[in-house]
């Protein structure tokens, strides 16, 4: 379903060099079939301007909030009614801080103040900017008053240093976007994730873990946030920002992970074990950091709680959602598993080669216990994460099929 089609998007536009993206983020938008309208300020046109969005928009671009003809019938007022949504990206620290204060000295801040729809802002600055007291301080104070945050990305900045503060990139946007319109498929619905690797300690120092960084799980979450749920995401150790509206629960080893969920499943209606987690710990954790003395070293592993089997052994289970995450015969090890941990789906995705493990992109097959088959092509793991979570919505609606 294509949640995007029709729908008024405001796109403001701020000073920053991550304004050139806005134009691909229009054009897909369009090409979506939502309907854009752009407002950019001052800052905004030393990067970018306005015959170009128009173009691609196909309607006006705003710019000024006095302008005679525009404001001879409201202009501010009328864009802040025609919208579904506003989303300002990039957000540059001058208009974040500007927001925060309820300033109104130019349009798009006007117009924000006069709006009653969702705001989001995709955060753009130097990385030094973004770690400023200041602006994580303003940050704070835009979650407190329900804008949503889209970002920022960690990564190459245009001044040459490397940290977080770029913009996202447009694709991501739309699928955020996307998300943001959901018909509500899941609304009413308690669903506990967990998510990222596990960590298991050798000693003080080492550990044993694996590649999982968590994205498929955290995209899930937002994906089931989004359609409704009251999500609850358990969380190995990862780099990933906390999802709004979400309830996280932050741990190391495998069995914190198994009590969190046990903890958590009560009135669970879906549980989506998405992280990887450890097989194996030591059997006995060494006190001090173990010394290179000898050639070889044996370690003493035994075999952690097996999440999945513990939760489908529960007499009042919920829908049950494993992953199987597999290097070669993929789909003759997710059958397997389907049947061997009696759970009503297994998403079977392949790791290496640029997809599966720290990567955006995943490629999947959905199995269903009545046998179906669903194989994604390579998408982004949030491209993933929604299509999952309309499979789950269906699942939902035919018990029958557990």
């Amino acid at each position: 379903m294509n949640t995007l089609s029709n729908r008024k998007i405001l796109i403001g536009i701020t000073g920053s060099i991550a304004a050139y993206k806005a134009c691909e983020l229009v054009r897909i938008l369009k090409q979506a079939g939502a309907k854009v309208r752009v407002v950019i300020t001052q800052g905004g046109l030393e990067f970018i301007t306005p015959m170009t969005l128009q173009a691609l928009s196909g309607e006006r671009v705003w710019t000024d909030l006095l302008d005679p003809e525009s404001e001879a019938a409201m202009g501010h007022i009328e864009l802040a009614r025609w919208a579904d949504l506003i989303l300002i990206a990039p957000a540059s620290a001058n208009f974040i801080a500007r927001f925060i204060t309820g300033m109104a000295d130019d349009l798009l801040t006007t117009l924000c103040l006069a709006s009653t729809v969702p705001i989001y802002m995709a955060p753009a600055m130097n990385q030094q900017m973004w770690l400023n007291t200041i602006t994580q301080q303003n940050i704070t104070k835009l979650r407190a008053l329900g804008v949503g945050l889209w970002g920022p990305a960690i990564g190459g900045q245009a001044c040459g240093e490397t940290g977080p503060g770029r913009m996202i990139e447009p694709v991501e946007l739309l699928e955020k976007l996307q998300l943001s319109f959901n018909n509500g498929a899941l609304a009413g619905k308690r669903v506990v994730i967990t998510a990222g690797p596990t960590q298991e300690a050798l000693d003080p120092v080492r550990y044993l873990a694996n590649h999982s960084s968590g994205k498929m799980g955290y995209a899930i979450a937002e994906a089931a946030r989004a359609a409704g749920a009251d999500v609850i995401l358990i969380s190995g150790p990862v780099h990933l920002a906390r999802p709004e509206g979400i309830e996280v629960i932050t741990v190391t080893t495998a069995e914190q992970m198994y009590k969190a969920v046990m903890h958590k499943l009560s009135a669970c209606d879906v549980f989506i074990g998405a992280a990887a987690v450890a097989d194996y710990r030591l059997q006995d954790i060494a006190q001090q950091k173990i010394k290179k003395t000898e050639e070889t070293l044996t370690l003493r592993l035994v075999k952690n709680p097996d999440i999945l089997a513990a939760v489908a052994a529960k007499q009042d289970k919920p829908l049950m959602i494993g992953f199987a995450a597999e290097t070669e015969d993929v789909l003759n090890y997710a059958r397997q598993k389907l049947i061997e941990k009696n759970v009503d789906m297994i998403v079977a995705n392949q790791v290496g080669h640029g997809v599966g493990f720290e990567s955006d992109d995943n490629t999947v097959t959905f199995l269903l216990r009545n046998g179906k088959e669903q194989s994604l092509t390579k998408q982004n793991k949030q491209q993933v994460a929604s299509k999952l979570v309309e499979v789950i919505a269906s699942l939902l609606t035919q018990p029958t099929e557990k």
